[in-house]
């Protein structure tokens, strides 16, 4: 079975492989990387949701495989500017719960 990562450890991972893949790109490029990222996002759901129909021969969703790439390219920014993703993460829930606990019920 594969390990499943911490926050953290991913930051730490995508790091590593980025300082041993010619480091960090500058930060314009890094937004406009995953910018590009979530317009492939858009296509699978396009796709998925049958808004849209993929043209190439392979149908099967990657869905799951972009999220990822997404996810990368948010953590190489949130690397290069030394942004703690899980401590952020936490932030946001605990404003989400104070701010929205009974709005969605």
């Amino acid at each position: 079975m594969i390990k499943e990562y911490l926050l953290k450890e991913v930051q730490e991972i995508v790091d590593n492989w980025i300082h041993n893949h010619g480091g960090y790109w500058p930060p314009l490029s890094m937004i406009c990387a995953s910018m590009e990222e979530l317009g492939e996002v858009a296509r699978e759901i396009n796709s998925l949701e049958g808004y849209k129909p993929k043209k190439s021969n392979n149908l099967d969703s990657n869905l799951g495989q972009e999220l990822a790439d997404l996810l990368f390219s948010i953590i190489c920014i949130a690397n290069h500017y030394k942004i703690d993703l899980g401590k952020e993460f936490n932030k946001i829930i605990n404003k989400y719960s104070n701010r929205d606990s009974k709005r969605f019920k």
